[in-house]
């Protein structure tokens, strides 16, 4: 059946709604949630008070107000679509860390083919539907990186309530779930929002490696483990080098202890499917890997969005932080040979933290030729923790 856009009553509208609800499946969406396109009141008095304490990562929409307003980013917005498609959280045969043989892990939001890809391909297809059975309707689509707050439409939508640990949680789905949305002048009848339901659990709170959790919903960005591994350049704070572990992209603390996503793993999407050996690949190797490799292999993953180097800096954290003295060889080349000084001052930091006779040799030879003071620093630092060490040794 076609409806007008002009002529169409609200009993029409709520049948289409119905029908799209029974359609969502076909058209590879796991849920799907209807609000109005009215401004989003008293959240941007949330996002400022956000800016004003420095929690923000940088990576948002500056402007507040297209943050909160519909009508600033589509003319004569009536009804805006939150859709929801879940991702797994287990894969099949995990690769295991051994001595000499360690692995770094990319977060499952990274997990098979880059989502922005698979969400607006959904998105395109709930666009399609729409202009097929809707005369004069207007859409537009928003994943990720649009203006809108995410979770603050799925959540009026009712796809699912915002957890302590800022995540959008579906009753049904869990929090592995990837968000996006459609404005359109259609005036869709609104589902209600769903009501928040941590009760007095802090689990999520609690085990956030870096305490980047600082209250129930909010997240001091810049202490986030999963925005410190997208970050380029040098990460200065020793504890957040440590606590970001083994960790190459992105963080799943907080969604692995909640509890509801207990039990839950979704493997209806075959393009969110993980390869285990990228998805955990070996440290060692991400090291010497060139920019056509990287692209071969990462290509189509979200973890890719930011470049080699990020992850190539957390391989060598990961390696310092295993405390891997198989890597010592190859992290004294880099101090040698690698023209990025990040790179390199890296490498400095995770050579103290390993240790060893080995490491102090190449440190010392480091400092004989290094020019930047930013590796300079790192490599004295880490030659003093290094020569204590052997202090410590010698007076066993």
């Amino acid at each position: 059946m076609q409806w007008d856009i002009d002529e169409a009553t609200p009993r029409d509208w709520s049948k289409l709604k119905q029908e799209l609800k029974e359609a969502a499946v076909d058209l590879g969406i796991d849920s799907i949630g209807f609000t109005s396109g009215k401004p989003f009141e008293g959240l941007k008095e949330i996002l400022q008070n956000h800016r004003d304490k420095g929690f923000e990562s940088g990576f948002e929409e500056s402007d507040l107000d297209k943050r909160v307003r519909p009508d600033l980013n589509f003319e004569g917005p009536l009804s805006i679509l939150a859709i929801a498609v879940a991702y797994p959280s287990k894969m099949q045969d995990p690769p295991r860390s051994e001595t000499g043989a360690y692995r770094g892990m990319i977060a499952r939001s990274a997990w098979g083919i880059d989502y922005h890809h698979v969400l607006r391909d959904r998105l395109a297809k709930l666009e399609n539907w729409l202009k097929e059975r809707v005369s004069g309707v207007r859409t537009l689509s928003m994943v990720d990186t649009g203006a809108f707050v995410d979770r603050a439409v799925s959540e009026r939508a009712g796809v699912g309530f915002i957890g302590k640990n800022c995540m959008i949680i579906s009753p049904e789905w869990g929090s592995w779930v990837y968000l996006g949305e459609v404005i359109t002048n259609i005036p869709f009848p609104e589902d209600t929002p769903i009501t928040q339901m941590c009760g007095e659990c802090t689990k999520c709170i609690d085990a956030c490696p870096t305490g980047a959790l600082v209250g129930p919903g909010q997240l001091n960005a810049t202490r986030c483990v999963s925005f410190l591994t997208q970050t380029k350049g040098v990460i200065e704070d020793d504890e957040l080098k440590k606590k970001i572990g083994n960790r190459l992209y992105g963080c799943d603390t907080c969604q692995i202890v909640c509890p509801f996503n207990k039990g839950k793993n979704w493997t209806q999407n075959e393009e969110l499917q993980p390869d285990p050996e990228l998805v955990k690949p070996l440290l060692i190797p991400l090291l010497t890997m060139g920019n056509r490799e990287f692209k071969e292999k990462y290509g189509m993953s979200a973890a890719a969005w930011r470049g080699k180097k990020p992850i190539q800096r957390n391989a060598i954290l990961g390696l310092g932080n295993f405390k891997d003295r198989s890597a010592v060889p190859v992290l004294g080349k880099l101090l040698k040979d690698d023209p990025r000084p990040d790179i390199r001052a890296t490498a400095a930091w995770a050579l103290g933290n390993i240790g060893g006779e080995e490491a102090l040799d190449v440190v010392r030879k480091a400092i004989q030729f290094e020019q930047e003071n930013l590796v300079r620093t790192e490599l004295e630092r880490s030659y003093e923790r290094l020569m204590q060490a052997v202090t410590v040794d010698e007076g066993d």
